[in-house]
């Protein structure tokens, strides 16, 4: 018997996503995998057991996880999830780790081998595995569709008979692959649109999809933007200088779209509630970075709300989630290639090569430790506290006793905490 992949229904509430379409489970089974979906788990997604059974998976139950070598999920499991993996398992999944030390910790208790997919670099080799793009892509056009769906007027200009139906205008701020979606989305149907970002290099790439660009164009900006080709946090006197540029420009907006994220950082505020009180009746502003903080100044997570002035501020949570039936399909190609990675085409045996980069570069605990650089040694602090505390707990040999002394207390992971769930993977990226 070959080697079982196990693909599990999520568990968190509000999660609809799977991480296994009827075209992955055959080809995970092409690479000599036992491929077993648990009952109801594509449901969400539009996809049956009866798709996934003819693919080739076998349909099984949640104590199935036990028996499998490598588990496709899209949410970090929880503990309870982890109880009932086998330890040495690889399990793949969207983890969100930052901020939550003790989640990872219970991770490398559980003897798992856990990858972050959101982790994978930004190299050629890699760009089929990228689940920030995937994901972040039906974000932008999801953002635009909820906008629309919120402003109670037409998006197109319209030249009737009885008059004519102004353009509305929409400003994208973030230009990330969430907000270029959202760029040509809006484009699409018909809005006047403008956009913003920190970063230099996405100008051509806004004005090539027929929007306009607006930024405060100094020599701070001209240098921002991080080898990875994220955005970096701009200082207080730059973010100052654009607040007062855009400020002006959102009171003329219909439907503004923020994306703006930094990865293991709180989102940045760009729309201060002064701004959102110079907006005009029936606006709508769309958060896409609601689930880190977000970006809008009265936001509130997972609701749409309609202030005083008529302004309604759209707060959704898992954006890619509210399209499942798309983004699931995209998420189950980006595990795929990443699983293809780690398979020997000749033995069909499925072995973690450690010294491989995209290995490097997502793998969060294994063997019993959390091996990441970004939290290994906030681990090891935690550790090494928890042991002395029960040492000093521990009667000394006279009997009474030991006295404890005052130790430091575990130093935090270094990168500031995000919100409750996956941020890019479920929203927009700077």
């Amino acid at each position: 018997m070959g080697q079982i992949a196990f693909i599990p229904k999520e568990v968190e509430a509000g999660e609809p996503r799977v991480g296994a379409s009827p075209e992955t489970v055959k080809r995970l089974a092409g690479l000599g995998f036992e491929v077993i979906v648990e009952a109801g788990a594509g449901l969400g997604s539009r996809i049956t057991d009866d798709e996934f059974a003819k693919a080739g998976a076998a349909i099984g139950k949640a104590a199935d996880a036990g028996r499998a070598d490598l588990v496709l999920k899209v949410r970090r499991p929880t503990e309870a999830e982890l109880k009932g993996y086998k330890p040495g398992a690889a399990v793949i999944a969207t983890m969100d780790p930052y901020g939550h030390d003790a989640a990872v910790a219970a991770m490398a208790k559980a003897g798992i081998t856990a990858f972050a997919m959101e982790f994978m670099p930004r190299i050629s080799r890699a760009q089929v595995m990228d689940v920030l793009s995937s994901q972040a892509n039906l974000a932008g056009y999801q953002a635009v569709i909820d906008g629309a769906a919120e402003y109670d007027r037409a998006l197109p200009m319209m030249m009737t008979a009885a008059g004519t139906v102004p353009a509305a205008k929409v400003f994208i701020m973030g230009v990330g692959v969430a907000g270029l979606q959202a760029i040509a989305t809006a484009r699409r149907l018909g809005a006047v649109v403008t956009a913003t970002d920190v970063r230099p290099a996405v100008k051509e790439q806004v004005q090539s999809l027929g929007a306009k660009f607006l930024a405060v164009e100094d020599e701070e900006f001209k240098a921002a933007e991080t080898a990875g080709g994220y955005a970096k946090e701009m200082s207080k006197e730059y973010q100052a200088k654009q607040a007062a540029l855009t400020a002006e420009h959102i009171a003329k907006q219909d439907i503004v779209i923020t994306t703006a994220l930094i990865p293991g950082r709180p989102a940045p505020k760009l729309v201060s509630a002064a701004m959102v009180a110079s907006m005009k009746p029936g606006s709508v502003l769309v958060d896409l970075a609601v689930e880190r903080g977000g970006n809008v100044e009265g936001a509130v997570a997972g609701a749409v709300i309609t202030l005083d002035n008529g302004v309604k501020i759209v707060g959704h949570l898992n954006v890619p989630g509210r399209v499942a039936a798309s983004a699931s399909l995209l998420y189950a190609k980006n595990l795929y290639a990443f699983v293809e990675t780690m398979v020997d085409k000749t033995t069909k045996a499925f072995a973690v090569n450690r010294e491989d980069e995209l290995v490097k570069a997502t793998m969060l605990t294994d063997a019993g430790k959390v091996v990441h650089p970004a939290f290994a040694d906030a681990a090891a602090a935690a550790e090494k506290a928890a042991a002395e505390q029960k040492s000093a707990d521990e009667p000394a040999a006279g009997g009474e006793p030991a006295k404890a002394e005052k130790k430091p207390a575990a130093r935090k992971s270094k990168k500031a905490a995000s919100g409750p769930t996956s941020g890019p993977a479920s929203g927009g990226e700077a």
